[in-house]
């Protein structure tokens, strides 16, 4: 399915492309108060505006307990956090809630309205938006993400990949300035799981939006611009895609060997002399043609 507009989204925040739109610092958090075991333990990290930052990690690593931090779901014990260089409170914290969207792994659990239009347009109903303004949003999203010829179905009749679309389109239509993607894609399959993700992408670089995604994909990854490694509620490592799929021990870090990885370990045994790190599909071609 192909996105037939890039409708433009009126960003809620101004900063310069080399602004820091979240700024993590020494995070602490545990679910129980009399426990001695940290979920996340002075966890720090920043994300740029227009950036696509993963965060990967074992499960029980704190991925989905960040974000839900970010977005005021749950309170931190010690630490800050800055939205656009201003902390987040208590007392702000629906304020800033509007600037950040966030697509759960299960898209059902989004849903409440009957249709898909009403779906998309109940946060902006929420928001008292007037209705010709909300239409036009409305239509919009559904543009972007290549759903507007389905926009009267009942959302419990689409497939899990366009159930996904019109949750990111619900997101997409309050325009926010950041969208948090929790394990979004993991319950499709790899086509659709990477129709989604380049959805999302088009998205982000047509409208300079902030993307976060907590995923195990490794395509989902390898679209990012950088990738934060999380081990026990710390920051174990911040590396590009590339140096990422370059590392020995993907698996201990809760990672698959990208297919990649799999032939060029395969061709080497057999005798194949190939350059060490990470090559993608078409670099691998171009050294085996060479050695051929």
């Amino acid at each position: 399915m192909t996105i037939s507009k890039e409708a433009p989204i009126s960003l809620k925040i101004p900063l310069n492309n080399m602004e820091n739109i979240i700024e993590v610092n020494k995070l602490k958090y545990k679910y129980d108060r009399d426990s001695e075991d940290y979920i996340l333990d002075d966890l720090t990290f920043q994300v740029k505006q227009g950036e696509w930052l993963s965060i990967v990690g074992h499960n029980g690593s704190g991925k989905s307990t960040t974000v839900r931090l970010l977005d005021g779901l749950l309170e931190a014990e010690s630490g800050e956090i800055k939205i656009a260089g201003e902390q987040l409170t208590a007392e702000n914290v629906w304020e800033k809630r509007r600037h950040i969207g966030m697509v759960f792994q299960n898209p059902d659990n989004q849903f409440v309205g009957a249709t898909v239009e009403d779906d998309v347009a109940f946060g902006l109903e929420n928001q008292g938006l007037d209705y010709a303004v909300m239409a036009e949003r409305v239509q919009e999203a559904l543009e972007l993400v290549g759903m507007q010829d389905f926009k009267n179905r009942e959302p419990a009749r689409l497939s899990g990949g366009q159930k996904q679309r019109v949750a990111i389109a619900g997101v997409v239509a309050l325009r926010p300035d950041i969208i948090i993607l929790d394990e979004a894609t993991s319950m499709l399959d790899p086509e659709g799981r990477l129709e989604l993700i380049q959805t999302v992408k088009t998205i982000k670089d047509s409208n300079r939006l902030t993307v976060i995604s907590i995923t195990h994909d490794l395509d989902e990854i390898a679209l990012s611009d950088r990738v934060l490694v999380l081990k026990k509620g710390r920051v174990e490592s911040s590396a590009a895609p590339r140096e990422l799929f370059s590392r020995p021990d993907l698996e201990d870090l809760g990672l698959d060997q990208p297919f990649v990885n799999q032939v060029k370990s395969a061709l080497s045994q057999s005798g194949f002399a190939l350059p060490d790190g990470y090559l993608t599909e078409k670099e691998l071609q171009e050294q085996l043609w060479a050695l051929l």
